[in-house]
């Protein structure tokens, strides 16, 4: 177990008042979701939060393809890709590193979706979510999710650093991203 981390509880929990950051910490069971954390955690110093410019690009490349983020644009609303792995490339079948979040999901979940980031970076706040992830037809793909807050001034967000840990199934296509299993916390 890392030093910064509380004893894990492996019990099913939503969260609606943020928790303590150890908590989020303790809750990851993906190894690669949790040294994605750790690594936001040490580039954000005592900080709130860190920037995109604050992240080792050398210490995330060995979990790339789980990545994926997004510029947010708090006058308008709108979230543009800053960060898409090979996961959400093959996902939506499209060249998306400078689309927008519209662009990319499917309008059955969209606003529930925008709602969550919106969320996440304005409050601020981590999360994590387990158990079913996306729905493509009939299969149900199910893993594990975290998303982090980013700031350019370190305290006020205006991006995010998401990473999703899945076993990538063989047929691929339109999917709805399923939000289950919600834990939010404090950075």
């Amino acid at each position: 177990m890392h030093p910064y981390m509380s004893s894990p509880s492996k019990s099913l929990r939503v969260s609606p008042v943020p928790d303590s950051f150890e908590t989020f910490l303790s809750r990851i069971e993906s190894p690669a979701l949790l040294a994605v954390a750790l690594l936001w955690h040490e580039a954000r110093g005592k900080r709130r939060m860190p920037s995109w410019d604050d992240l080792p690009s050398d210490a995330l490349s060995p979990h790339a393809k789980l990545l994926w983020g997004f510029a947010y644009d708090p006058e308008t609303g709108l979230f543009t890709v800053q960060l898409a792995g090979d996961r959400l490339k093959r996902w939506t079948d499209q060249q998306i590193d400078a689309g927008s979040l519209e662009d990319i999901r499917t309008r059955a979940n969209h606003r529930e979706i925008r709602k969550q980031l919106t969320r996440i970076i304005t409050t601020p706040l981590v999360y994590r979510s387990s158990g079913r992830l996306f729905k493509v037809g009939d299969l149900t793909i199910t893993g594990e999710r975290i998303c982090l807050p980013l700031a350019k001034d370190g305290k006020t967000g205006d991006a995010m650093l998401g990473a999703s840990d899945y076993v990538s199934p063989p047929l691929l296509g339109p999917s709805e991203l399923i939000l289950e299993n919600q834990e939010w916390y404090a950075p």
